[in-house]
């Protein structure tokens, strides 16, 4: 357990013995700002004491008679009534030894039972990837790590919208090309895609096939469509790998229109009275729930909106038993949620089933100027040349660095720097430090159980280490990769000025150096632990 776990377990003990019943989320403990007030405290007795019938005061002092525990040195009243704790040193040193013997492990939440369909990306397959799809990659990735850290059951899915005008007119650009192969000149028009990767696409087509699709016919039209779609899906599948994100599922528009899932589904919202029709075209009665307005799912030619076929995949999601669907989308989607959400109840879920994270808009700066076209192709920085120029390990930490509802400036100069000043370099280079460390004293060795560590740095860092699992566990809570970007800065930042005023490594002080080396080991660990959720690699040199 953690010191936290500890501290909370004594508390709800006592209050317990004094006669309340108090939930986890009612025991708050948090770290002392100044450790002269003590490691932790709680307001616990100010927040509880209208249930007790008393005064906070009095409710504190009756609360510390009953609290004990093995690992308090002291307890002490502040204020109107806050409890503040001062650890035993050697139960703040227990955790080096914790995260030594669990590794990779430090951190991982206890199972909890429930599955969590995280779906992100799920760009078009007509073309390259843009900026907005990696920031979406980058914080669906990280949510979907964050998850599987805290314990929950996860699956990583991507939808290929592969129906519908824009696949299509992805089939009639790849067709045009292939003819003008073999001579023939066509003319795009601005719906259709005019990229240079068409020409290739073309090309392989023509050294497989030969003249065999030159004749228009139904054939040729679905085939074009068909080989357009899984060619740029692979090159989407390879810029994703490259960026450290494997999905571990591919769902199909066309596998849920061929299925016969949207007729039946359509029968089923019409026999719960869901549906009607006007002036033609069918619409959903989302505004029952928590839409504005009631929403088209047939339009008046006929044809499904791109709604129906979205509603159906969500309850496809559920009917695969995932208890929570998180869908990551970009800045323009704020109107979908309700009328997902809305269909999603009209199936009996809670409104809460569907959970929607919106990220915001990225703009690429050099040398102080905003990037907006690619020198290479003259249109918009796509994901595969900004990955290419800067890395991944930079671009997936300084898109997770701030909350997806916020605009991203991304700095070129700053994520190339080697500086203090560049979160990713400063991070990694901490991590580097604690090997180089423990490179130079593999010979001494190192005590795990932190029982020689009393500096003030030291126990700073000691309690940042301790925190680890409950900011896992807070940051998916809210689904808040950058919870875990800010806790990396402050230990690297506790590690870097640990180094600058400790001599860590002390040939006439074994035992004292064998206990900084623990404590380097246990910093090491966590950094590579902590990271590893945003997708970022841990070097040993730098």
């Amino acid at each position: 357990m953690t010191n936290e776990e500890l501290l909370k377990a004594a508390i709800k003990t006592a209050l317990t013995d004094c006669g309340i019943e108090a939930t986890d989320n009612e025991i708050v403990i948090e770290r002392t700002k100044d450790e002269a007030h003590g490691d932790y405290a709680t307001n616990v007795a100010m927040r509880l004491s209208k249930k007790a019938g008393k005064r906070p005061l009095d409710f504190a002092n009756d609360l510390i008679a009953k609290i004990s525990s093995d690992n308090i040195e002291k307890i002490e009243i502040a204020g109107p009534g806050f409890i503040n704790f001062f650890l035993k040193k050697a139960s703040l040193g227990s955790v080096i030894n914790t995260i030594i013997n669990m590794g990779a492990e430090y951190g991982q939440g206890a199972p909890k039972g429930k599955k969590i369909n995280v779906e992100f990306v799920s760009a078009n397959p007509t073309g390259d990837l843009h900026l907005g799809h990696t920031r979406g990659a980058a914080l669906g990735d990280a949510t979907a790590n964050l998850y599987k850290k805290a314990g929950y059951d996860v699956t990583k899915e991507y939808y290929v919208n592969d129906c519908g005008n824009q696949v299509a007119h992805l089939g009639w650009s790849i067709r045009c090309r292939y003819h003008e192969l073999y001579g023939e000149k066509c003319e795009l028009g601005n719906d259709d895609y005019h990229g240079v990767s068409l020409i290739k696409i073309a090309e392989a087509i023509k050294e497989q096939y030969g003249d065999k699709y030159l004749v228009d016919n139904d054939e040729s039209k679905a085939f074009f469509v068909r080989y357009g779609i899984d060619a740029n899906l692979a090159g989407i599948k390879k810029d994703m790998a490259d960026f450290g994100v494997v999905f571990d599922k591919f769902s199909y528009e066309s596998d849920i229109r061929a299925g016969g899932a949207i007729e039946k589904t359509i029968e089923e919202l019409k026999s719960k009275g869901y549906i009607y029709e006007q002036e033609g075209a069918t619409f959903l009665k989302t505004t029952d729930f928590l839409d504005d307005k009631d929403r088209p799912i047939i339009k008046a030619d006929g044809c499904y909106t791109y709604f129906m076929p979205d509603i159906c995949y969500h309850y496809n999601k559920v009917d695969r038993g995932f208890d929570t669907l998180v869908d990551m989308l970009g800045a323009d989607h704020h109107g979908y949620i309700n009328r997902m959400k809305s269909a999603l109840m009209m199936r009996g879920c809670s409104k809460n089933t569907l959970e929607v994270e919106i990220y915001q808009i990225v703009k690429v700066f050099k040398d102080g100027e905003e990037v907006k076209m690619s020198k290479r192709t003259g249109k918009a920085v796509s994901h595969r040349e900004l990955v290419e120029e800067v890395g991944s390990d930079a671009v997936r930490y300084l898109f997770c660095e701030r909350s997806g509802d916020a605009h991203l400036d991304f700095d070129m100069n700053l994520a190339l720097s080697k500086s203090k000043d560049n979160p990713v370099y400063y991070a990694q280079y901490a991590h580097a430090r604690c090997h180089s460390l423990l490179e130079m004293g593999k010979d001494i060795g190192v005590d795990p159980t932190g029982s020689k560590l009393s500096g003030s740095k030291e126990s700073d860092i000691l309690k940042q280490l301790a925190e680890f699992p409950s900011m896992i566990l807070s940051a998916a809570e809210i689904r808040a990769p950058y919870k875990v970007a800010n806790y990396i800065q402050k230990l690297a930042s506790m590690i870097h000025e640990y180094y600058a005023a400790t001599k860590i490594i002390d040939r006439n002080d074994i035992d004292g150096s064998k206990a900084r080396l623990g404590l380097m080991l246990a910093c090491k660990i966590t950094l590579e632990n902590a990271l590893a959720i945003l997708g970022v690699s841990a070097p040993d040199k730098m």
